[in-house]
């Protein structure tokens, strides 16, 4: 019940207040582990990428059950508050919305979608700008939303901790590149496994949101795409909105062959991506409503009980 609650205040806490600026933002702290392990011990290597996994969720678990160890010890209310601000700095909708939303409003698109993808932007026009926006839109309500909140509620605040630091592992070396395809694979292959059921959940969260008749039709196109995880929330997506997404895209300046996503029209514009943002807004409606009827349930048989 605890674990409920917590996730109720920590998305709420997310929903009104967003990042908290004025503190170093705990993924970066974990990126910092990240990193030196990185620069000290490189190697094009899949055994030197394990011992990263094994390093940074060694440091970043540990310190993480050492946290909830402390805050058992203090009165339950109290736990209740703290773990629920702490968890929220690991959700990220609110972030992500507004990062997106200025695409559709912003001057220098191809700059502020660079901020947000790991593709090449030189030679993107306003549609590819769109369809990328939506994309990793839809992708990261998976990462930054329905996936933290999925291991907050099975294991509390260890769980959404170590559930980011994957998530940021795999973001900075899980790439299919010379140097990280070797090194980043462990990273990303435990990224995947992590992200199985939240995918698919989002997905079927989308398809609700935008009413669609077979809520799971989105994995014939989904598992299409290279990552098991991040093709199903997109083709939600592109179903909800009536628009196709993927297609050939240049990463590291080469084109990579991608398989497309959904049905209907390919010229994406603004209209698109704030339909997009609605389904998400939808999609936060859907998660809070589901989590207090699951609470009031608890509540009530506890009552029953008594």
């Amino acid at each position: 019940m605890n674990n409920i609650l917590v996730a109720i205040l920590s998305f709420l806490i997310d929903k009104m207040f967003g990042e908290f600026g004025f503190v170093k933002h705990p993924v970066a702290f974990i990126g910092d582990v990240i990193g030196f392990f990185e620069n000290k011990f490189y190697k094009e290597s899949v055994f030197r990428g394990f011992l990263l996994v094994v390093f940074v969720l060694g440091v970043v678990g540990g310190a993480s059950i050492l946290i909830y160890i402390y805050l058992g010890m203090l009165n339950k209310y109290v736990v209740v508050i703290l773990s629920s601000v702490l968890a929220s700095i690991f959700i990220a909708h609110n972030m992500l919305y507004d990062s997106v939303k200025n695409i559709s409003v912003c001057q220098d698109k191809k700059s502020a979608i660079s901020q947000l993808v790991s593709r090449d932007v030189e030679n993107m026009d306003e549609s590819d700008i769109y369809k990328a926006s939506i994309e990793t839109y839809a992708e990261n309500l998976s990462d930054g939303v329905v996936a933290p909140l999925f291991y907050l509620l099975l294991f509390n605040l260890p769980g959404i901790i170590i559930y980011k630091t994957i998530n940021t592992m795999d973001s900075m070396v899980g790439y299919k590149n010379k140097r990280y395809e070797k090194f980043g694979k462990i990273a990303a292959k435990l990224d995947d496994v992590a992200n199985y059921i939240p995918s698919r959940i989002t997905a079927i969260f989308i398809m609700i949101a935008s009413k669609q008749k077979n809520i799971f039709s989105f994995y014939k196109d989904g598992k299409k795409h290279e990552s098991p995880n991040a093709g199903h929330p997109i083709t939600a997506m592109a179903l909800a909105c009536e628009i196709k997404l993927g297609g050939d895209t240049h990463y590291f300046g080469k084109l990579k062959e991608k398989a497309t996503f959904g049905e209907g029209k390919e010229q994406i514009d603004s209209y698109d991506l704030n339909k997009a943002l609605e389904f998400g807004k939808k999609v936060d409606k859907i998660i809070l409503t589901t989590l207090c009827l699951v609470y009031i349930i608890g509540l009530l048989e506890s009552l029953y009980r008594l």
